[in-house]
């Protein structure tokens, strides 16, 4: 293929990419991300909380969301004598913080190759 011509392709991927992420593109809300409070949640409302999570423009919105959430969650566990976690569970995925912090990693030596895992 012609050079010019992957360097015009890569060009438009790369602006329609940038644009695309301007309007505010956010990660999907995967069908198994953990809720908050679920246990006392029934599944409509699990369903519901995830039209509600996948609506969301922003990510601030998401936020908005959850907080509401956790709130009528603590209310909800305090009126039923049920004990939830302090914080609502981590979000998953690598984006936004998800990956491994420093120092989670297998280390030197840590992994199977030459020398490593088998001390």
């Amino acid at each position: 293929m012609n050079h010019r011509y992957l360097t015009s392709v890569a060009a438009a991927l790369l602006l329609a990419g940038t644009a695309f992420a301007q309007q505010g593109d956010l990660p999907p809300v995967p069908d198994d991300a953990p809720i908050y409070g679920s246990q006392i949640m029934t599944p409509e409302e699990r369903a519901e909380h995830r039209i509600r999570m996948r609506s969301a423009r922003t990510l601030e919105e998401r936020e908005q969301v959850r907080s509401e959430h956790h709130k009528l969650m603590v209310e909800r566990a305090r009126e039923r004598g049920v004990t939830l976690p302090e914080e609502p569970p981590m979000r998953g995925g690598m984006g936004l913080g998800g990956g491994m912090a420093p120092g989670g990693g297998m280390g030197q030596r840590g992994g199977m190759g030459p020398g490593g895992g088998g001390r």
